[in-house]
């Protein structure tokens, strides 16, 4: 694999710091998952098979979007679906791909994370889907990643874990976090339903509209006037 001069140390210290992240929350574990973050007209991507906590910056693979590669160390095996994401997807910076417990719980039986609760919206959408199973590391697996992924910020893949998507590596961690406690909750609330033999109950289209566009303006906004 070609090299060249080691750059872009800020954004390589931010996928270490966001994966050691990942580890010390139980979202990852051993080399599971790998993380993504675009910088200008390339992409970097965390190697395949390396421990995070053993990871430095120049293990940091850089990657162009016609698959050409240039770094020290093999990139993630899952390079195709950062690449085909960043290209489809001009407002995500970031992406981070998980075998977080209850997303996969989730996802081993095909299912969607549904409204059953309104933070689902932070997602983008009113539900969090589950792409159909392809083979890891395959553009099949891409292909389906990238169409679960249309108008959202997280997906489910089957029989494999997560994706979410950001602006920086670290907004994943946080989106992630989210995403892992939706799908907790959502585990939980099934074993209740078997329980009692109820269904759980789901937030309607309309009112899920109306949480979207509560939430364009949820947390902190920046000051237009710069003021402070």
């Amino acid at each position: 694999m070609p090299r060249k001069r080691l750059t872009h140390l800020k954004a390589r210290r931010a996928i270490i710091d966001a994966a050691l992240r990942t580890d010390a929350i139980g979202l990852n574990h051993g080399t599971t998952g790998n993380i993504g973050f675009r910088v200008g007209e390339t992409f970097l991507v965390t190697p395949s098979g390396l421990y995070y906590d053993t990871m430095t910056p120049a293990d940091i693979v850089e990657l162009d979007f016609d698959g050409r590669q240039w770094g020290t160390r093999i990139p993630t095996s899952e390079w195709r679906f950062h690449r085909d994401i960043f290209a489809s997807r001009p407002d995500v910076n970031a992406i981070l791909h998980s075998h977080s417990v209850h997303c996969t719980a989730l996802a081993v039986h095909g299912m969607e994370i549904p409204a059953v609760h309104y933070m689902v919206g932070t997602a983008g959408g009113t539900n969090i889907r589950c792409a159909p199973y392809r083979t890891p590391t395959t553009q099949a697996l891409s292909d389906v990643a990238v169409e679960a992924l249309k108008g959202r910020r997280a997906c489910l893949l089957q029989n494999h874990g997560a994706i979410v998507l950001g602006e920086t590596p670290d907004d994943c961690v946080n989106l992630l976090v989210e995403v892992e406690y939706l799908a907790e909750l959502y585990c939980r609330t099934l074993a209740i339903g078997s329980a009692i033999g109820r269904d759980p109950k789901i937030i309607s289209q309309r009112k899920m509209a109306e949480v979207l566009e509560m939430l364009k303006t949820y947390g902190q906004q920046p000051d237009p006037e710069g003021t402070g």
